[in-house]
């Protein structure tokens, strides 16, 4: 089976290597730039001249959005916009061209309706102080040396690594593994390296292919599993809070920029904002850890996995929330779950957003017309069962498999297939007035398509 991997190494590099890095990034954001204002300029030319009614023949030469169309008027114009081009390799300028590319077509897509997804702005400019250094090495040298603690780029030569590349060594020597790409990055203070690879995976077998669990993810409990198995919620980020603050404190008492005037800011102001990006660097990364090796774990040990689709970008509105929520990571757990069912050999299946599965009894069936968030133990009315409202809802998320298999539907739906999930048992409607004779009480069967649900299965 193969895939598309990433591997991602910190560098520890010399000021002098540091220095070549940052001219690499700042050769992309300079071509980005360039080309981004040529196109304007050409767009804005086309319009004025079709306002004057000149027809569209005649208009000026439009400029070609593509990443050849980009790359051929820039090496028309570089030896006059930027006569130091061959101090730097072409793929810093490729880096950008190929970013201002992508974004035109985004936008593009996005307004004739080719982009299914939220709108896409119109590119921008990258600033020099606020844009993220990065480069990207398609061609050249491009490999790992022996020792496995350094690496070789086009033009930056040989970098020391800060940790040994092992992992990936052993697979280009296995022939299971292809170079396609270096990407040199700096974030949260520190350089890295990630090389985008084609790997040979090998088939594998869940441990258990037979079981299936469901996962429900929340702000108490990281993640309740059908199990009964509670994964703590970390609280990575509320626990860095108070240094945070003091950070924080210190940065804003330092001379920082202004834009307004042009200054930028002084020493000490880049050594304390150095140490806030650092501290939230950490976080990021005890948060990545702790997300990888939970999705990890549950895709290596259970064939079929089952989670909610949740709407995160909504539940981010409520400003009580949103810091936890944003803590806790919930879509980065989705997300790694997407793709490492597949490596694993198992399948990911998303329930609808709309699916009561905290409202459905697991016991019965009996799904209740109301459930207050701050009632966080489930009380069926019909069977009696008690149960925490985490764990009820990931036990009905586990027995939606089951319930399409043994419906005779055929096997669950692939992405974008239009089924619906059937809710098991009786559904507790709220009762109209005059619509319930005097002295009947009780559940009253399903209401038409407010059981409809849809499942998808992601790969």
């Amino acid at each position: 089976m193969k895939t598309i991997q990433a591997y991602r190494f910190a560098l520890d590099l010399t000021p002098g290597q540091e220095r070549d890095v940052y001219a690499h990034a700042g050769a992309a954001r300079v071509a980005h730039n360039w080309a981004l204002a040529r196109v304007k300029a050409v767009m804005d030319q086309r319009a004025a001249e079709r306002s004057y009614g000149i027809p569209d023949e005649q208009l000026t030469e439009s400029l070609a959005w593509s990443l050849a169309g980009l790359r051929k008027a820039w090496n028309a114009a570089k030896a006059e916009v930027a006569p130091w081009w061959s101090a730097v390799s072409k793929e810093a300028f490729n880096t950008g061209l190929d970013a201002l590319a992508s974004g035109l077509k985004n936008w593009s897509d996005s307004r004739s309706g080719k982009r299914a997804s939220r709108p896409v702005g119109f590119p921008r400019f990258k600033s020099r102080r606020r844009t993220t250094p990065s480069v990207r090495f398609t061609t050249g040298a491009i490999r790992v040396e022996p020792d496995r603690m350094h690496v070789l780029l086009p033009r930056l030569g040989r970098l020391k690594l800060h940790e040994s590349a092992r992992k990936l060594v052993r697979r280009i020597d296995n022939d299971t593994a292809r170079i396609m790409s270096a990407t040199v990055r700096r974030d949260g203070g520190r350089w890295y390296v990630s090389y985008t690879v084609e790997v040979e995976r090998a088939e594998r077998v869940p441990a258990r292919p037979g079981p299936t669990v469901g996962v429900d993810v929340g702000i108490k409990h990281l993640a309740v599993l059908s199990t009964g198995e509670l994964v703590p919620n970390p609280r990575h980020l509320s626990d860095a809070q108070r240094g945070l603050r003091t950070l924080g404190r210190a940065l804003s008492r330092k001379v920082g920029p202004d834009r307004r005037t042009g200054r930028r800011g002084s020493n000490r102001w880049q050594r304390a904002a150095a140490r806030l990006t650092k501290a939230h660097a950490r976080v990021a990364n005890l948060r990545r850890d702790g997300l990888h090796k939970l999705t990890t774990r549950l895709t290596r040990e259970h064939a079929t996995v089952v989670v909610e689709d949740l709407n995160v970008t909504g539940m981010l509105t409520n400003r009580r929330l949103a810091r936890h929520i944003a803590d806790a990571g919930l879509a980065e757990i989705r997300r790694q779950l997407t793709y490492k069912t597949h490596w694993h050999g198992g399948r990911l299946l998303v329930a609808d957003r709309w699916y009561p599965s905290s409202k459905t009894c697991s016991g019965c069936g009996t799904v209740k017309a109301k459930l207050a968030l701050s009632e966080r133990a489930y009380e069926c009315d019909a069977c009696g069962l008690v149960l925490d409202r985490d764990l009820n809802a990931a036990r009905n998320l586990a027995a939606l498999p089951a319930e399409y298999d043994t419906a005779g539907s055929g096997p669950v739906a692939g992405r974008g297939a239009d089924q619906k999930t059937r809710v098991r048992g009786q559904v507790a409607v709220k009762r109209q007035p005059g619509t319930t004779p005097v002295g009947q009480t009780g559940t009253v069967p399903p209401q038409g398509g407010t059981t409809n649900r849809v499942l998808t299965r992601a790969h």
